[in-house]
């Protein structure tokens, strides 16, 4: 779908969201059908944004001192945040969250940060489902 699709759905009309129409009460269940169009309309923009960045990173790569401009630049942010993430680790906050979102900064392009991020992703999931699951054993317990 392309931006001017985008242009061309009814952003305020919501006669076609199931949702939309009249439940069995009689009532109408209006904010669930916006809340639909509004998502629908998200990701159309959303899709017409990565193509866009797709677009200008192709421009880029074509110039071989943009593209070195853009590569040190990605570089400088994303070390500049795995940095930062690294320092507030032993702060109370998210200093591991922000470690992984400068990896996935670098991981947009260089190989090798692409390969440690997904590592550390997989690791970060695998903890977060071991949280989960103990809280969840503790609650049992307790209740």
């Amino acid at each position: 779908m392309s931006a001017s699709d985008v242009e061309k759905e009814p952003v305020g009309d919501t006669s076609r969201a199931p949702a939309a129409q009249s439940s069995a009460a009689g009532g109408s269940n209006r904010a669930e059908g916006s809340d639909h169009v509004a998502k629908r309309a998200g990701r159309a923009a959303g899709r017409a944004a990565v193509q866009a960045a797709r677009g200008t990173r192709g421009a880029i790569r074509r110039h071989p001192r943009a593209d070195r401009a853009y590569r040190v630049s990605v570089g400088v942010v994303g070390g500049t945040t795995v940095a930062l993430g690294v320092v507030l680790i032993p702060t109370p906050g998210p200093g591991a969250l922000v470690t992984l979102g400068g990896l996935g900064i670098l991981a947009t392009e260089f190989e090798g940060a692409r390969k440690v991020s997904r590592r550390a992703n997989a690791t970060a999931r695998q903890a977060y489902r071991a949280a989960r699951e103990a809280r969840q054993a503790r609650a049992a317990r307790e209740g």
